[in-house]
């Protein structure tokens, strides 16, 4: 009887969902914004995304070996602007639009909110980071 259980046990295959897992092609270090190029498609049992859409696209916070499966927790958002960045903040509001040069004091990815010195009159302001890698402050719609 135990012999029987065993050898269906491993007759039966592991279904596609949870077997297949998106893994390094090639060593990625850290920072690396993943291309198609960098992932694969390989039967695991366990670990790593499922669909490699969830991974093309997105920053690694740390380095993957090769041939590792990719999890969902190593994935952020690509960072548009890094510390130091020259960067264009524009203000818009009351049908104008102003726009001036800036340095970020922090990093960031589309959407979130950095401190930004405005180079011009040297006053801090907070940032919106844009798709476009623009800052806005005070947007009004």
């Amino acid at each position: 009887m135990r012999a029987l259980a065993l050898m269906l046990a491993v007759a039966v295959p592991p279904t596609a969902a949870d077997a297949l897992a998106v893994t390094a092609r090639h060593a990625l270090p850290a920072g690396t914004v993943l291309s198609a190029q960098d992932v694969a498609l390989d039967l695991r049992l366990e670990g790593g995304l499922s669909d490699p859409r969830e991974a093309i696209g997105r920053q690694l916070r740390h380095a993957v070996h090769a041939g590792r499966p990719i999890a969902a927790v190593s994935l952020t958002a690509p960072v548009l602007v890094e510390r130091n960045q020259l960067v264009t903040l524009i203000w818009s509001g009351a049908g104008l639009s102003i726009s001036t040069e800036g340095r970020a004091l922090g990093r960031g990815a589309a959407g979130e909110t950095i401190r930004v010195l405005n180079t011009a009159s040297r006053v801090t302001v907070a940032a919106t980071i844009q798709p476009d890698g623009t800052l806005a402050v005070g947007m009004t719609p």
